[in-house]
């Protein structure tokens, strides 16, 4: 296997300069580490992350026969369209491929991302019409579908056992050659925005291939940063971790630090690295380039809106933009611990003291908590079930950024895997799903208990998802979400025992102490910390006082590391990632306290309403609450990607919402119209999403299910019930400040409220 040991072919030959800044080590590989390297490769193959030469041959005939099938089209649609001979013969048409498969580090079955580029006289609609039409009377081809208001429109099939996901573009030349090479800006004139968000994912790919030192020590890392990140619970760009192209532009900004180290060395400098990075400093793999063809791009000195984004990694194609705009300070943090553990683990294996399965062991997250909130989506048929979940599943980042906001609540993390409810819940509410969310409550010093309201929170998140529900033309009878908060020992009614107890009980490291240069969550508006960490001039790199430090001690540690001496490191690492977890902020040196683990906790909740049949457990009813004031988001916007601004006048305003996309799928059956795709992969960066994400900032969507009955006579869960299936005509979603349409959906509005004691 190539990947296996990946040795540098840079040792005898003047070394190219990679990315912003200068590389921290350009020390040679050392017999151990190729040991180390092929260990990991051993650790991985269980989990699938290797095809082996057939898979990988049959992908390549399916590729090719696709691309005739292209070539063939475009050449009938030129005859139809009465060009002469001549061009027809030589119109051309080609197929690429992106993502993780033209990266080389996608996994057995995995789909593969193409696009399918075509001279000027390919219309779009040509593409979705006699194109799809084509693809119908293939034999291999199976489960054909368009999307053509999505995001970024894709026609998805499966060919001869191959899931792809095909994009379209129009360039404006006359023939396509096989040569073409679309990481030349000028490819990009006269482009209109869904032809320049189809060819972004290619263009990313390209240049990040082209700007990393070694191929194959790029990709074997990669890899195994993906597999780390999925068992870790940490890769989804939909609910506000990574997506895919994020994670490979860390792991390529990684090999330019250290551009001849392998795989094993560089899983451990990845960790390293981010676990010491000072966001919201931006990752960039080359210096932004300028460009005549005056499309927005990331740059907090001209936009506003940029400069609230807490975790910038920026795509090194034109135009550049931010692949993590839907990161928050609780991902944010979560990813920050899991940097520092992930720097202890690989410290030990590299001093001999543990083994790589280690780094890829799952974390227990139903042990990492104190309080969680339980979301549930039901419905009462299958296929209106899969249609709901797809809608829900995309908003629970807008309750996360509602929690977030809460002066009592310093962390949010929601599980990206949701879980099918169990018979009884079924039994109250059809098919069933669930999401969790653990809580840290902030620690009040000098107080003896502190009432705390989640009810806004929760209510405006369920409200955003009914109003889009029904301008999206989906929202069916039986459909409803419903959110509950919990504790630890109540887990047991909604899991089954071996899921919370399938490792020993671990605690939530105190997230106040913050050592890794995260803000706090009480911020400034003003942006002014992003703002100053790009010179003036543009001509400047960004250069990150984390990376020299980084530098200092990696240079004086470089010998010892390799050879098993990093108890220092270690030692340090091991202590941070067990007492503390960052908190991002947008103002230095403010840290929240939080619960520490010596404090001991009671929940006391009061309701009002009636009571709520289905609901959830029992509890003690509380004294006095207290309503928190909220953050007002104004609206900023530019057309590829932008976010919206905050209005500072709150006194506690823990930061603003990043955008989600203002173009909303009419009729979302298809999943992937509601979830948020790889920035620049998919969706070039989002760039209309402004509107609807600061629509959204006053309550962002997520879903939960029915509760069992525990105590019928107290209930802290909001359920929302949709009671008919009337529209509404507008397809756009509407302002956040336009009204839930009561006509259709009843809503019963049931107070969460609970109190914190000593």
């Amino acid at each position: 296997m190539k990947e296996t040991c990946g040795t540098s072919m840079l040792q005898n030959q003047p070394q190219r300069h990679y990315g912003v800044t200068s590389p921290i080590s350009l020390a040679p590989p050392k017999d151990i580490d190729y040991i180390h390297t092929q260990k990991l490769v051993e650790a991985m193959k269980p989990f699938g992350v290797f095809e082996d030469e057939e898979e990988l041959n049959h992908r390549l005939v399916v590729l090719s026969k696709l691309n005739n099938l292209v070539k063939e089209w475009i050449s009938e649609l030129g005859e139809s369209k009465n060009l002469p001979p001549s061009v027809v013969a030589n119109v051309g048409g080609k197929i690429f491929t992106f993502g993780s498969y033209r990266l080389g580090v996608h996994t057995r079955g995995a789909d593969i991302d193409a696009l399918c580029v075509a001279p000027r006289h390919v219309e779009r609609s040509d593409f979705f019409q006699s194109f799809f039409e084509k693809l119908k009377h293939q034999e291999e081809i199976k489960n054909l579908r368009a999307v053509e208001d999505a995001y970024v429109p894709v026609v998805k099939f499966e060919f001869d056992g191959i899931e792809i996901d095909l994009v379209f573009a129009r360039l404006s030349v006359q023939t396509i050659s096989d040569n073409l090479d679309l990481r030349d800006d000028s490819r990009l004139r006269s482009l209109d925005i869904r032809c320049i968000r189809s060819l972004n994912g290619c263009r990313v790919t390209d240049e990040i291939l082209h700007l990393v030192p070694n191929k194959e020590n790029f990709r074997l890392t990669l890899r195994a940063i993906k597999l780390w990140a999925k068992r870790r619970g940490i890769y989804s760009n939909m609910l506000g971790f990574l997506g895919g192209v994020s994670w490979a532009m860390l792991v390529a900004r990684t090999c330019q630090l250290y551009p001849n180290a392998l795989a094993s060395t560089l899983v451990n400098k990845f960790f390293l690295v981010f676990s010491k990075w000072e966001w919201p400093n931006p990752v960039l793999l080359k210096q932004p380039e300028e460009s005549n063809l005056n499309l927005p791009v990331w740059d907090p000195r001209v936009n506003p809106s940029d400069r609230y984004h807490v975790m910038p990694i920026i795509t090194p194609a034109y135009p550049q933009q931010n692949s993590t705009y839907n990161v928050s300070t609780s991902t944010r943090a979560v990813m920050v611990e899991e940097f520092k553990h992930g720097l202890a683990v690989t410290n030990e294996i590299l001093q001999g003291k543990s083994d790589w399965p280690k780094l890829l062991e799952p974390p227990n997250f139903f042990q990492k908590y104190k309080h969680y909130i339980v979301l549930t989506a039901s419905a009462s048929t299958e296929e209106h079930h899969l249609e709901w979940v797809g809608l829900v599943e995309s908003k629970i980042r807008v309750l996360v950024g509602n929690l977030e906001r809460n002066e009592f609540i310093n962390i949010a993390h929601v599980n990206p895997q949701s879980f099918p409810g169990n018979k009884e819940h079924c039994k109250w509410s059809g098919y069933v799903s669930m999401w969790f969310l653990g809580i840290i409550f902030r620690k009040v010093e000098n107080a003896e208990s502190v009432n705390i309201d989640l009810t806004y929170d929760i209510q405006s998140f369920t409200d955003t998802v009914y109003r889009q529900a029904n301008n999206l033309n989906m929202l069916k009878e039986g459909m409803k979400i419903e959110a509950a908060h919990m504790k630890r020992k109540q887990l047991h009614y909604f899991l089954p025992v071996e899921t919370l107890q399938k490792r020993k009980k671990q605690s939530m490291p105190d997230i106040s102490h913050n050592a890794s240069g995260l803000q706090s969550k009480r911020a400034s508006s003003d942006g002014s910390c992003l703002d100053s960490s790009r010179d003036t001039d543009s001509r400047t790199p960004y250069n990150s006082p984390s990376l020299t430090r980084i530098s200092k001690l990696d240079t004086a540690a470089a010998e010892i590391e390799r050879n098993a001496g990093i108890q220092r490191a270690s030692g340090a690492s091991g202590r941070d990632k067990m007492l503390n977890v960052a908190v991002p902020s947008v103002s230095k040196g403010l840290s929240i306290p939080v619960i520490g683990s010596k404090v001991e906790t009671t929940v006391t909740i009061r309701t009002s309403g009636p009571p709520c049949i289905g609901c959830t457990i029992p509890t003690v009813v509380g004294h006095n609450t207290i309503s928190r004031l909220r953050t007002h988001l104004a609206q900023g916007q530019h057309e590829l990607n932008g976010t919206p601004t905050t209005n500072s006048m709150h006194a506690a305003p823990k930061r603003p919402h990043s955008p989600t996309s203002e173009e909303c799928p009419k009729r979302p059956k298809d999943r992937e119209k509601l979830i948020g795709q790889d920035s620049a992969f998919k969706d070039g960066g989002n760039p209309e999403d402004v509107k609807r994400r600061s629509a959204e900032n006053d309550g962002l969507g997520g879903k939960s299910m029915p509760i069992p009955i525990i105590d019928t006579s107290r209930s802290q869960v909001l359920s929302v019930v949709p009671l008919c299936s009337q529209r509404l005509s507008s397809k756009e979603l509407p302002d956040s400040s336009s009204p839930v349409p009561t006509n259709n959906i009843r809503i019963i509005k049931r107070s969460i409220r609970l109190t914190l004691n000593r």
